[in-house]
């Protein structure tokens, strides 16, 4: 049955609607018609609000739990709810000041960003996920340093001015010179490439015979960028953190769909595909329950929101995991909030595409 607009909803049921969505999101149990006769603010018997509940019952938005007298809204009473009804809050002054001062934290991005996925799981007392952007740097310079015998120091700039260093392990009686003409050859003959692109061009010149490089600085020049490429390829593409806020007092009434959310949450490569269908979407996307195939089962919500880089590339997603009784009003404009944080992190040139 498709779902009426709100329009087409008296007042009245509006009202009533409203009050057991609203009830529902904020405890998690089906709402009674004594509950609602008791706020006082209907001024309707217990009678005529049941017949209302039996009307929107019939229309697709409630639900009537087999164990309980009372009523609770469905993933399509949900929607309607969400994209007609929902008055959101703002963050305030104190939740933005948190998660700009998370995001400001010295450190690699993927820190920040981590730290910044626990911060929305506290906010919002759900699972917090951040897509990570695959980072492939334009190399500016890179230097190998001694630093004891085997070990020596790969120092990377990149355009952007990041910073990274790397322990590269070397083989037995590699002179300090070779340190010095691999690192020399990498900022003259590859700066401005890729870490793929370089090590290609590497490769071309030394099968073209147009390498000046002995065998030891060859040797050492793909270490130096095979230690950023293998760290690259094992990067997690997504973070996960507060999946121990799904275990609260509600859940214990439904523990089988919170282990099978759990579970879901495990599946990380399954997960990313999800929210890859945010990346390019002009706002904050709401997935409820069986819209989408990951979490139909586990009946769960993903609000979902893409960040961008200094060119204006979406490069991730952050976002919340949790029951389908997910405060959205206050969720979704703190999922934007982050993405909007996240994304002037990009604009200033501390995340890489």
């Amino acid at each position: 049955m498709p779902t009426p607009p709100v329009s087409e909803l008296t007042a009245r049921a509006r009202d009533i609607f409203r009050m057991v969505v609203e009830g529902y999101l904020a405890t998690g149990l089906p709402v009674g018609s004594k509950a609602l006769a008791g706020e006082g603010s209907l001024q309707l018997s217990s009678a005529s609000i049941r017949s209302v509940l039996a009307d929107l019952e019939g229309l697709g938005l409630l639900g009537h739990p087999h164990t309980s007298a009372g009523r609770v809204p469905t993933e399509s009473g949900l929607r309607l709810f969400v994209d007609g009804m929902m008055q959101v809050a703002e963050p305030t002054a104190q939740e933005r000041a948190a998660i700009e001062r998370r995001l400001a934290e010295p450190g690699p991005i993927e820190a920040a960003l981590a730290a910044t996925s626990s911060l929305l799981s506290e906010l919002s007392a759900a699972a917090g996920v951040v897509m990570v952007p695959r980072r492939d740097p334009r190399l500016a310079q890179l230097s190998l340093v001694h630093l004891s015998p085997g070990r020596a120091l790969a120092v990377l700039v990149g355009e952007d001015g990041a910073i990274e260093n790397r322990v590269v392990t070397l083989p037995d009686g590699v002179p300090a010179s070779a340190l010095v003409e691999a690192s020399n050859y990498i900022s003259a003959r590859l700066a401005g490439r890729t870490l793929a692109d370089a090590a290609a061009a590497m490769r071309a010149e030394i099968a073209g015979g147009r390498s000046a490089l002995d065998a030891a600085s060859r040797d050492l020049v793909e270490r130096g960028l095979a230690v950023w490429s293998e760290d690259a390829a094992q990067r997690p593409v997504l973070i996960v953190r507060g999946a121990s806020n799904l275990l609260d007092e509600a859940a214990l009434h439904d523990l089988d769909r919170v282990r099978s959310l759990l579970d879901d949450l495990e599946n990380k490569q399954s997960v990313a595909e999800l929210l890859d269908l945010a990346r390019e979407a002009e706002a904050t996307r709401i997935f409820i329950g069986s819209e989408n195939r990951l979490f139909a089962l586990s009946g769960s919500s993903v609000i979902a929101s893409p960040y961008r880089d200094r060119d204006g590339r979406v490069v991730g997603v952050v976002g919340v995991i949790g029951p389908t009784r997910l405060n959205y009003a206050r969720v979704v404009p703190m999922v934007d909030f982050t993405a909007q944080a996240l994304s002037k992190m990009g604009a200033l040139g501390k995340l890489i595409g």
